[in-house]
């Protein structure tokens, strides 16, 4: 037998408890045999088609969606930005060149002569701002703080994208998990349609359990189609993360019962959460702003040297400058600039403080809330459904013994689907959570493949970004 038929054979083994009587089981291992007859060549080819096609892990979902980043790749050309204005940022001012042509006469007998009057003269010069060391240090100190900062944001937008293309996967994982479910129930409940229309017509039943069947059916077939519709809404999500590679079969469920953070300790685990180095590194530029600010107070010289040509009967000459600029208004230019930049340092460290204590307390919350949807699907699994299922059972031999109608039946099996799904939704909700508190940092190997894919595509399309 097959993969698609040991696929069927566990379904149809339950659907055939669910026979209205016992009479009826040959009519219902016949319909089996030509449903099975109708689905294997389907499902075959449905195996067929996905054979070549490997199943889409969530760290291959990660890793794609990563690749597939724009927000990811702007960050990495900020970074690449951020590197190249820290090589500048410690380099002097270019020196100036001049070339003038002074004290030319305008009017009387040697106007515009250029060499008769011994006072013209042509020149030529060069300026040369000399920028203290120091400062240059604090320029250099700031721009690499930059770089830092954009580093920072890089890896929150790594974080965004690992966390949401997780939640996206999930989601079409358990809706796909929802439909089969549901879908399985709905084969079961036309079964129970065809087996009470027999029952009836061979004035064995009554047309009240016909419609009890009936609408037993026209619900679960509203739900199956809310089913296909959470399916098809999560495939769209997963498209955007991942393109054309959503079509294929998910892999297994990854491990969500287990996490990389304790209640107990999460200030000095969310250290390295990025927002809050993010805000760190913007604390630490501010600083570097602030020493450069505060290097600014002390102005910069500037030497200037000429050289001017006069006429052929007069002499040339050198010329030498100091420029030393005067900051006679210190307190109203230079330090409210280095008091600026002062308060936002301050400004940011009360906000990086600020948005730890809010996120310890908000993932505290979450790893709560984790535990419990665990531990209410473990109660699912293992008494709730459980007794839904024998329930089912026990109605199922009433009704058969006449001592119970098919309403009673029918009843206990919609409250074996409700709690099924329902552990299902629960184990959703402990999964995305999972992802949520897995996924608060960037996981290395996704890092690394979206910084080698932006690499990769830079030196490709070369042309983008060049200078002339």
């Amino acid at each position: 037998m097959n993969r698609s038929a040991l696929l069927l054979a566990g379904p149809l083994r339950r659907l055939g408890r669910w026979c209205l009587f016992p009479g009826a089981r040959l009519r219902y291992r016949a319909r089996t045999l030509a449903l099975s007859a109708a689905l294997l060549p389907a499902l075959a080819l449905a195996s067929a088609v996905r054979a070549d096609e490997p199943p889409l892990s969530l760290p291959e979902a990660q890793r794609l969606a990563a690749v597939r980043s724009k927000q990811v790749e702007a960050s990495d050309l900020a970074v690449s930005a951020s590197q190249d204005l820290a090589v500048a940022a410690a380099e002097r001012p270019d020196p100036v060149a001049k070339v003038g042509l002074e004290n030319l006469p305008i009017d009387g007998a040697e106007r515009f002569s250029v060499q008769r009057d011994f006072m013209t003269m042509r020149s030529v010069g060069i300026v040369q701002e000399i920028t203290r060391p120091a400062k240059l240090r604090a320029r250099a100190a700031e721009s690499q703080q930059a770089v830092r900062l954009a580093e920072a944001q890089k890896a929150q937008a790594l974080v965004v994208v690992q966390r949401d293309s997780a939640l996206a996967w999930l989601d079409r994982y358990y809706a796909q998990a929802t439909e089969q479910t549901v879908l399985q129930q709905l084969q079961a409940a036309r079964l129970e349609v065809t087996a009470a229309d027999a029952a009836y017509r061979g004035g064995r039943g009554t047309a009240a359990d016909v419609l009890a069947a009936r609408g037993t059916l026209a619900e679960l077939e509203d739900l199956a189609a809310d089913a296909s519709r959470g399916v098809s809404s999560s495939r769209i999500a997963l498209v955007r993360w991942v393109g054309d590679a959503a079509d294929r079969p998910l892999a297994g469920q990854p491990a969500i019962d287990t996490i990389p953070l304790h209640k107990h300790a999460l200030d000095s685990q969310l250290a390295e959460h990025p927002e809050i180095l993010a805000l760190e590194r913007r604390e630490e530029l501010a600083r570097a702003e602030a020493e450069v600010a505060r290097a600014d107070r002390h102005p910069d010289w500037s030497v200037e040297l000429t050289y001017s040509q006069r006429g052929s009967g007069y002499s040339n000459m050198v010329t030498l400058e100091l420029t030393v600029p005067l900051p006679i208004r210190r307190a109203n230019r230079q330090d409210p600039r280095l008091a600026a930049k002062l308060a936002q340092a301050s400004q940011a460290k009360a906000e990086r403080e600020d948005m730890l204590r809010a996120h310890a307390a908000q993932i505290g919350a979450m790893i709560d809330a984790w535990d419990s949807a665990r531990e209410r699907r473990e109660r699912y699994r293992s008494s709730i459904i459980p007794l839904a299922a024998d329930r089912s059972v026990a109605a199922r031999a009433a009704y058969d013994g006449g001592k119970a109608s098919l309403s009673d039946l029918l009843l206990a099996q919609r409250a074996e689907i409700d709690a099924r799904l329902k552990a299902l939704q629960l184990e959703a909700s402990a999964a995305r959570l999972w992802a949520q508190l897995a996924f608060l940092n960037p996981t290395p190997s996704t890092a690394e493949a979206a910084t080698a894919e932006a690499a990769t595509a830079t030196s490709a399309g070369s042309g983008r970004g060049e200078l002339p």
